[in-house]
């Protein structure tokens, strides 16, 4: 029975290239020189420092211009609160991955209420879907896309 499965993954080493990347524009710019302005990635958050709030703002901005060329999502990036200290303003970006229970179960909602011949069970961190036929599982791929959920989806596995 043909199956896909559907997922939100983020590629680490372009996650880390585009964070090297902007690292590296930010050293060479002259607005931070002397502020010992960066982003710093532990596990799946990254922590953006810099002097000021405006600063961490312009940041942000190069940050997502980074991520973008180099292929990921900005929809996962979170950012959080700023908070400041002293000379400091720090900023944390979660970055999103996998499919939470709350919007897994949005994706068999749909799927169920669609009328279409498949069917959606949620494994852990996706969603696989199964129909009879493929045309069915391309209709249910659109559908998908056309819901716009505020992470991105990637279609994976998709077997005949």
């Amino acid at each position: 029975m043909p199956s896909f499965d559907v997922v939100s993954e983020i590629d680490q080493h372009e996650l880390s290239n585009a964070i090297d990347q902007a690292n590296r524009e930010i050293s060479n710019r002259f607005d931070f020189k002397g502020t010992n302005s960066k982003i710093e990635m532990v596990d799946n958050n990254l922590t953006i420092i810099s002097s000021s709030e405006f600063q961490i703002k312009q940041i942000q901005d190069i940050l997502e211009t980074k991520v973008t060329k180099r292929g990921i999502d900005i929809r996962c990036l979170d950012y959080g609160d700023i908070v400041e200290n002293n000379n400091e303003a720090r900023q944390i970006v979660s970055i999103k991955k996998g499919v939470d229970k709350e919007l897994a179960r949005k994706i068999v909602k749909m799927i169920k209420s669609s009328k279409l011949k498949t069917q959606a069970a949620i494994q852990g961190d996706q969603v696989r879907i199964t129909g009879k036929k493929r045309d069915d599982l391309q209709a249910t791929i659109t559908e998908i896309k056309e819901a716009k959920f505020d992470i991105p989806l990637q279609y994976i596995n998709f077997r005949d």
